[in-house]
């Protein structure tokens, strides 16, 4: 599913009607932040953050990517670098071309290694053309190089849209949205359901793939994980699927998707189990497509664009709690109603601070329609509370369309990007603080 499809603002416009009617009672949703624009994106040096976190350095530097733009118009790997007066400059590091066998068109945000190197993913190209996993590495002179740790063959995986994680041993894992041995529907013969894969660092750079999971819904597994991966501290990987799993009904017939934990076990092997089946029952959320969060008891936070409301283009956020003989439990934190301040389809994911509060943004809604970035939090009674940080408004250059996470500064103010909206049209990056 990509942004555009989320963005039909027609098609959703009478389901929000039948949101409008309530209004959560957890909501508080007051306007406590201040925005700062630090980067309007012009086309040359990048289009359309479409999906990808913002990553800082140690000196407080962040980096991301574009869906487009750059010299080549087939994304770009950016810094925007502080130049520690108020001012930030934005500098293009890696131009991707489809032309080449470098990959192209990245979705996901970046992580560091332990000496400074990113990974990232593209969601096409590369020698098979399926997709990469590739490396940024800096030359020392300002100027960085891209290697591909990994070009997708279908049969391994197709289309990686999600955030890697990496292990203590370095070695990186991740999902992709379509291939492998998965079969998703009875008609279908070559558009495989997804994988869960590792690549393992070798000799000379070598790096080298294994498949965890092939998802396959005949079995009521989930199929297309749009999200990338968490590792709890027992090593287990948790993700989500965007179709599947065990409801189908109000979904299209694909399923409602899922919550799934993979588990290492002997010789290599890895076992699956569905944490949660999403369902369109007017309360859940449905169709997943950000990556989980866990905290330190083992608890999973995350959202869903839809769900949570009759008209089902509300979203929620939700937390999963592990109980006993393997049973979790859902409760839904927050219903996104997109009435007054409040926003709607949450479609990035939720980051956490020292004392459990989420974090996030929604694509739509606030006093603008253009999203929101938002706080959940606990009250002294134990519910969940949700305060409004900032409401954009596209009107004068402002960002519109926030798809990406949010990142704490060194100075605990909050960074992200908006998909559309900056001087140009094209999307900015934006600072919010207290």
């Amino acid at each position: 599913m990509t942004v555009e499809r989320l963005r039909t603002r027609a098609l959703l416009s009478a389901a929000l009607a039948v949101c409008a009617l309530v209004l959560s009672p957890t909501s508080r949703l007051l306007a406590a932040g201040k925005e700062t624009l630090l980067h309007s994106f012009n086309g040359g040096d990048g289009i359309y953050p479409e999906a990808a976190d913002l990553v800082a350095d140690g000196a407080g530097n962040l980096y991301g990517t574009t869906y487009y733009g750059g010299a080549n118009g087939d994304g770009v790997v950016f810094e925007l670098e502080s130049s520690g007066n108020g001012k930030w400059v934005q500098k293009v590091l890696y131009s991707f071309n489809r032309g080449g066998q470098g990959g192209y068109a990245p979705k996901s945000g970046l992580i560091f290694d332990t000496v400074g190197n990113l990974y990232g993913t593209t969601t096409y190209g590369g020698p098979p053309g399926f997709g990469t996993v590739f490396e940024l590495t800096p030359n020392g002179d300002g100027t960085w190089s891209e290697k591909v740790v990994h070009g997708f063959t279908f049969k391994d995986g197709s289309a990686p849209y999600g955030v890697l994680v990496f292990d203590a041993a370095g070695n990186l894992y991740g999902t992709t949205y379509y291939g492998g041995s998965g079969k998703c529907q009875a008609f279908e013969t070559t558009v495989g359901c997804g994988v869960v894969f590792e690549l393992t660092p070798g000799g000379n750079g070598k790096w080298t793939e294994k498949v965890l999971h092939n998802f396959s819904p005949g079995s009521g597994d989930g199929h297309y994980p749009q999200a990338g991966l968490v590792r709890d501290a027992a090593g287990n990987l948790y993700g989500t699927t965007f179709e599947g799993g065990a409801y189908n009904t109000g979904c299209g017939g694909g399923g409602c998707g899922t919550a799934f934990r993979l588990t290492p076990g002997a010789k290599g092997r890895w076992s699956e189990t569905i944490v949660h089946n999403f369902d369109n029952d007017g309360t859940d959320g449905y169709l997943p497509i950000t990556r989980l969060i866990v905290d330190k008891a083992g608890n999973l936070y995350g959202t869903t664009p839809y769900g949570g409301c009759s008209g089902g283009y509300c979203g929620v956020a939700f937390k999963l709690t592990p109980g006993g003989a393997g049973k979790w439990t859902e409760s839904v934190l927050h219903t996104f109603l997109g009435v007054g301040n409040d926003g709607r389809l949450p479609v990035a994911d939720l980051v956490s601070d020292k004392a459990g509060n989420l974090y996030g943004t929604t694509y739509y809604g606030g006093a603008s329609s253009s999203g929101t970035a938002f706080e959940l939090k606990r009250n002294s009674k134990g519910k969940w509370v949700i305060e409004l940080l900032y409401t954009f408004d596209y009107s004068n250059g402002g960002g519109d369309g926030p798809s990406a996470g949010l990142v704490f500064g060194k100075a605990g103010n909050l960074y992200g990007t908006t998909y559309y909206g900056g001087t140009y049209g094209d999307g900015i990056i934006f600072e919010v603080s207290p």
